[in-house]
């Protein structure tokens, strides 16, 4: 039996070393006191305990498809499911599995909910990604105009209104996801706002912009190389970048992997960038802190879709902590996260991000303010510290009963709660 308080978490597309969100809210967990297990597909075979915490254990399963269309993933989600149930069954017979936080994609873990809310145990639902929007926003990514089919769609809004209604609470990433579940009926108390993004302990040092010795400044792309993710975009900005100013003084850096990395790396060949545009791949922590610690600029290629006009872009939060001015579409989430330390520009074509770069390249006085300006907002809004609390705060409130009496002045270490040191296996 867990001598304190224990949740189990679940996740279905990432192993957990390398959901950076997760790691954050397991090592939140633990300083709030809970014991934590997370099950997730397996990563790096060697680990046993998520890198980083005291003890939270991994308990992974071995993924035998990955979805590149409706039928392989729904098989792929079929077989998560599976894993996952057989897993999670095993924490509760074992004692443990308390409470249990589901993050989604997929929306079709509600029958466990059902499952455990029969037993009388919280189930929270973690809202990563709205799975309705992300579908649409992948029909036609292969360059194909098409329309999603509206079967398809029906069915991923019923599952995410069962997945909503199915939970106990809702943890939102932004306020646009909270308006999302509260349109589905979820009442608004019962959704609390949790960003995403780094804690102020993950940044080394006081971010300022220095010269890089070679004199070349560092334009940069962080995150997953999905269809989604436009990262071609920035390929065809960089050629048109490379035709406005010419291929010296300046460098296209894209760090982080994804199914669309081979197609990226085929159009920079094509277009003859390779020689401006530099590949990284998957990143760790501190790579990934040196890496915008060297930058000027950098890069939000998502097109103004609705499922991106409604999200807050986790590499957008990494920007902004380390000051970094941002270039993006004109996006509702976007604009709430960087205000005034981004650059928006009407579409997202590849020619409205080259004009917008060529410029503030040109500018390092309007790159200063903004980088000043998004340093603020980071420290005061945005940073996992001021996450953390309310974060935490779900989990009390829903096992009151089972926590200890609280001492005189005990309250969570908010630097171990942000803290994901030492750095995971793999973040990007």
């Amino acid at each position: 039996m867990a001598r304190n308080p224990h949740i189990t978490i679940l996740i279905a597309n990432l192993p957990a070393e390398r959901d950076r969100r997760v790691i954050r809210e397991c090592l939140t967990l633990e300083a709030a006191g809970f014991e934590v297990t997370v099950i997730a597909p397996r990563g790096d075979r060697s680990l046993r305990v998520l890198p980083g915490s005291r003890n939270t254990r991994l308990r992974p399963y071995p993924v035998k498809v990955y979805g590149s269309g409706v039928l392989t993933f729904a098989v792929e989600f079929a077989w998560s499911f599976l894993c996952i149930a057989v897993r999670l069954i095993g924490e509760i017979l074992a004692g443990r599995a308390h409470a249990v936080q589901v993050c989604n994609p997929p929306d079709v873990y509600w029958p466990l909910a059902l499952l455990l809310r029969a037993l009388g145990r919280p189930w929270v639902f973690d809202h990563h990604d709205l799975c309705p929007e992300v579908y649409a926003s992948r029909v036609g990514s292969d360059g194909i105009a098409r329309e999603p089919n509206r079967w398809v769609t029906r069915i991923l809004v019923a599952m995410e209104w069962l997945t909503l209604r199915t939970a106990t609470e809702v943890v939102a990433t932004n306020e646009s996801f909270k308006d999302n579940a509260v349109r589905r009926g979820v009442r608004p108390e019962k959704v609390t706002v949790v960003r995403n993004g780094p804690a102020g302990r993950e940044i080394t040092g006081e971010p300022d912009e220095v010269t890089p010795a070679d004199g070349v400044l560092n334009v940069v792309y962080l995150g997953v190389f999905g269809p989604q993710d436009n990262v071609e975009g920035v390929v065809l900005a960089a050629a048109e970048l490379a035709r406005k100013r010419g291929r010296t003084g300046w460098r296209m850096i894209l760090a982080g992997d994804g199914e669309s990395m081979p197609s990226v790396r085929r159009l920079a060949a094509e277009r003859k960038v390779e020689d401006v545009v530099e590949f990284t791949g998957w990143l760790d922590g501190p790579a990934v802190d040196e890496l915008l610690r060297d930058a000027v600029i950098a890069v939000q290629p998502d097109l103004p879709t609705r499922m991106n006009d409604l999200s807050t872009m986790a590499k957008t939060v990494e920007y902004v902590g380390r000051g970094l001015p941002v270039i993006a579409a004109d996006l509702t989430e976007t604009r709430r996260t960087l205000g005034d330390a981004g650059v928006y520009v009407p579409t997202g074509a590849p020619e409205e991000f080259a004009e917008a770069i060529d410029e503030l390249l040109d500018d390092p006085a309007r790159r200063q303010r903004m980088r000043k300006l998004g340093r603020e907002r980071f420290l005061s809004l945005l940073s996992w510290e001021h996450q953390a609390g309310p974060y935490a705060a779900v989990f009390q409130r829903l096992l009151a009963k089972r926590l200890p009496p609280p001492t005189t002045g005990a309250r969570i270490p908010r630097q171990r709660a942000g803290s994901t040191e030492p750095a995971p296996e793999k973040q990007g």
